[in-house]
């Protein structure tokens, strides 16, 4: 039996498979489009992401029968949009899930369900939440990529298992550190791409270092905020796990989110920038749910209220973010 399935074909699975490959004899790789996968056992490169990274073939099975490659692997690892997994998976006999140990690399919501992919895996395929794990930044597949050292948390309630996957995805550029937060480290993620569609607003109006630094020390505390509301316990949300995630998803030239903040900034509407990226900003879908989500905790959250307000209501990000500005200190 192979250990690691990683199910997506996306930036994000092309660089976690690039990673495991370093420590791993054998990784699934489920591919579901299968003219890429024949491309990718061909030419060994993904047509479509991180065109860069040469694959070693003899330590990779591309399969694209998803349910091959859940049933002869014991560590599934998903990397594929939120929004689209639970149309991947509905069709999936739910005991084929049993007895394997599950990791998202989402860093989404499950818009059906206003679901972290922790809840929906458990709800879902009865897993036990000890035997989910979240892989989580701060990081940018794009300098996977290119082999630049990056840092990655990996989150399982089980010390055991959070402590065997961290060392199978640690290699030369590859650091890992653990967490038992499995809640609030998804949450984390979640919320941060929210807060670089803001960032990226900003900056597509014109607003400067000065203000972005204020905007994201005030997220980082809504983060902090919502988190603890949600799931209360003790962490230190200044960790690389949390703050440094979000740092480098509102700042960086990689991030999506931001990409896609910045073209609404700059006059596109939400559809006309979603077609112009051709890829999935999960803060889109993300912020939706959130507000969903708070009305149960009521937590003060003005930053991801004028996110939803400019992409959902379509209030002039203009006006919205003039409003926001009075509201943060």
């Amino acid at each position: 039996m192979e250990k690691f399935a990683v199910i997506g074909s996306g930036s994000w699975a092309t660089a976690i498979v690039k990673i495991l490959c370093n420590n791993v004899n054998k990784v699934n790789w489920y591919v579901r489009n299968l003219e890429s996968a024949q491309y990718i056992k061909k030419y060994r490169h993904n047509p479509r992401y991180l065109q860069s990274v040469e694959f070693n073939l003899d330590k990779i099975n591309v399969i694209t029968d998803l349910q091959s490659a859940i049933n002869s692997s014991e560590i599934l690892v998903i990397a594929t949009p939120s929004a689209f997994l639970n149309d991947l998976f509905k069709d999936i006999p739910r005991e084929l899930f049993e007895d394997k140990v599950i990791f998202s690399a989402v860093k989404g919501i499950i818009p059906e369900y206003n679901s972290i992919p922790a809840r929906f895996i458990h709800k879902t395929f009865g897993t036990p939440y000890d035997e989910i794990g979240i892989i989580s930044g701060p990081c940018h597949a794009e300098e996977v990529a290119l082999e630049r050292l990056s840092y990655l948390t990996i989150a399982c309630q089980d010390e055991d298992i959070a402590d065997e996957v961290a060392e199978l995805f640690a290699c030369r550029y590859i650091k890992t550190t653990t967490s038992d937060d499995l809640f609030g480290t998804e949450l984390s993620a979640v919320l941060k791409n929210v807060y670089s569609i803001a960032s990226g607003i900003c900056a597509g109006l014109g607003y400067g270092d000065n203000f972005q630094s204020v905007l994201i020390s005030n997220a980082i505390q809504e983060i902090e905020n919502f988190i603890d509301e949600v799931s209360p316990i003790h962490r230190d949300v200044k960790s690389s796990a949390y703050l440094g995630d979000l740092l480098v998803t509102a700042y960086s030239r990689f991030s999506r989110n931001r990409t896609f903040g910045f073209m609404i900034g700059k006059g596109y509407s939400v559809k006309t920038a979603q077609m112009e990226m051709d890829m999935i900003a999960e803060g889109y879908y993300a912020v939706k749910s959130v507000i969903e989500i708070n009305k149960k905790f009521q937590v003060d959250m003005p930053i991801v209220e004028a996110v939803y307000n400019i992409v959902y209501e379509k209030i002039s990000p203009v006006i919205e973010m003039r409003i926001l500005t009075e509201k943060l200190s």
